[in-house]
Order: structure tokens, then C-alpha cells, then sequence
């Protein structure tokens, strides 16, 4: 199960599990960088929220870039990495993950933040911007969508009108398809296939790309397909227009999961926000263009007025 921990820095400063206010399950975090309230801590700090399936592999080189100088928590989603599967298995609507994200920050110590979210993790930190505003300082929406992703994923509704059938499947049989999952997914020919799909393989390594595979495979297939379905019908689009904090949107211009156009919407409704837009990146251009998307958000956040920062 992969964390931040084996990335470019001396480790975590601090772990710990939160208890979720929705249904007391415990919710897995780590916060490295800058201690808080020491010198270096000198702006606010940023909270990573991964895509669904992911415990942090698509971080692996903006991490280290941001722990410079201000404190980085990570954390686990539901049934995620170190987080165990929740106590009510239904709470996995992007509406319990955004409290669950409340509650790792009331842990950690901490009142306010900047968020960056990677595919799903941009609904969570949208969400999380409705239920805990005035929490929220600054945005970091990287490859994602502001709603149901499911109706433009590869380019058809396919994934979304599949997805009941699917569940019905698994559900039938849930021990045989976790084990199938635990077998097949962590194998050297499955990166191969999903380079052919997705993204170029010569722009991602294998060993960069696994951590995902893994931590997928040990996922159960129930809850990841249950909380699949909670962002198929997750909307945000209409707060998009109500932000008033500093967003920054990052897309792949070849992304087939969660297509440009997505991004730019979300730009073109947030008033005030940067665009950038990785012209042949895919879904994970954070690790396909790892110093064009550093340098872009070091230095949006460099740029975030001292009120925020405070």
C-alpha cells in the first residue's frame, strides 16, 4: 500500500488516524514539511486529495516541491491505502469525504487550507469548498472534473450506463473478484496495457506507475465501484461561480478520463482562475511533466495574496 513516505523527502513528521464525524471510522493522514509554527512555516498548508483507487502515487514529485517551506498533509480515503474500509460501508459520497477531510484537519491542528485535488480529489476539494467554506483558502484542481465524470469518460457515457451491471456482478461474487483483482492488477503486463490506453509510456515508469496498480488491487471492489458511483452523480457546477479564493486548474490536453474542456469549464465559471493546460499530457500529467506542473503550482501559490496566506 503506497504512501508518501518512500517519496523524495525525509519522511513524514507526523501520522495519525482521525475519526470521522460521519460515522466514527478511522481516517489515515500524514502531514510532512515545515512543522507548524515554526519559522519556515510561512504559508498556509496544502492538503493533497488523491483520485479514487490512489494513495498518493500521482504526488510523487509535487509533494517534495511543496513541503518546501509549509506543512503537506496526505490522507487515505475510505477504504483506501491505510485507511480500513468504514464502519457504514454506503458513506462514500463525495459529501462524506469532504467531512472526513474536516475531521483528519481538526486532528492535525489545523483551521484552514489550500486544497489540491487530482481526478476525483477534485470533487472532494469542490465539495469540501460548499461544506467547510470558510476552511478552504486556495485551489489546486489538477486532471478532474467539476461533475459526473462517468458521461465523458474515454469520450462515450459507456462506464456510467455499465456501472449498475457491473456492481451486480461483483457484488455476486465479491471474495472471487477481489482475489482476481489482488492476482492480475499488480503484474508488469497490466502497466503495459494501460500505456497503450492511457498515457505514453516513455513519459511514465513502470516503477512510478505500479504504487497505483497495487494499491488498487488490495482495494475492495464493492466499495471502490459504490464510491465510483457517488461521483458518477456528484455535481459542483453550481458553486463553480460562488469561489472566491484563489484556483488554479491544471489539464492534460490529452486526458480521455477527464478531457480538457472539463478543466477549461471549470475555469471559464471560477472567477479569477489560472488555466493551464499540459498540451500532451494525459490523466496523470502531474508525473508525465513533473517540473512544468511543479513550477506551475509553486508558482501560483508563491503568487497567493499575504491575506490568504496568513
Amino acid at each position: 500500500m503506497s504512501t508518501l513516505t518512500g517519496h523524495a523527502h525525509s519522511g513524514p513528521s507526523k501520522t495519525g488516524y482521525a475519526i470521522s464525524s460521519v460515522d466514527a471510522s478511522p481516517i489515515f493522514y500524514e502531514v510532512f514539511g515545515a512543522a507548524q509554527g515554526s519559522d519556515e512555516d510561512s504559508a498556509l498548508p496544502i492538503v493533497l486529495c488523491d483520485g479514487i483507487g490512489c494513495d498518493g502515487f500521482i504526488w510523487k514529485y509535487l509533494a517534495p516541491l511543496l513541503a518546501s517551506g509549509r506543512s503537506v498533509i496526505h490522507w487515505h480515503y475510505r477504504g483506501h491505502g491505510r485507511t480500513p474500509k468504514p464502519i457504514m460501508p454506503e458513506r462514500v459520497a463525495m459529501a462524506d469525504l469532504a467531512d472526513d477531510l474536516a475531521a483528519v484537519l481538526d486532528d492535525v491542528g489545523i483551521e484552514s487550507a489550500v486544497l489540491a485535488g487530482h481526478s476525483m480529489g477534485v470533487q472532494v476539494s469542490l465539495e469540501f469548498h460548499r461544506r467547510h467554506r470558510y476552511r478552504n483558502k486556495g485551489l489546486v484542481l489538477v486532471c478532474g472534473a467539476p461533475a459526473e465524470p462517468l458521461k465523458t469518460f474515454k469520450g462515450s457515457d459507456f462506464l456510467e450506463v455499465a456501472l449498475p451491471t457491473v456492481r451486480k456482478t461483483i457484488s455476486a461474487a465479491p471474495g472471487l473478484f477481489s482475489t482476481i483483482g489482488r492476482t492480475i492488477l499488480p503484474r508488469d503486463w497490466v502497466y503495459k496495457i494501460a500505456s497503450k490506453l492511457e498515457f505514453e509510456e516513455s513519459l511514465i515508469s513502470q516503477q512510478d506507475f505500479m504504487p497505483y496498480l497495487r494499491g488498487l488491487a488490495h482495494m475492495d471492489p464493492r466499495l471502490f465501484l459504490a464510491m465510483l458511483d457517488e461521483a458518477s452523480k456528484h455535481s459542483c457546477r453550481d458553486i463553480l461561480g460562488e469561489i472566491r479564493i484563489p484556483t488554479l486548474v491544471i489539464a492534460g490536453g490529452l486526458d480521455t478520463f477527464t478531457p480538457a474542456a472539463l478543466s477549461r469549464e471549470m475555469a471559464e465559471k471560477i472567477p479569477g482562475a489560472e488555466l493551464c493546460v499540459v498540451e500532451d499530457g494525459t490523466h496523470t500529467a502531474p508525473l508525465e511533466y513533473p517540473d512544468l506542473v511543479g513550477s506551475v503550482t509553486t508558482d501560483f501559490l508563491s503568487r497567493m495574496p499575504a491575506a490568504i496566506l496568513r
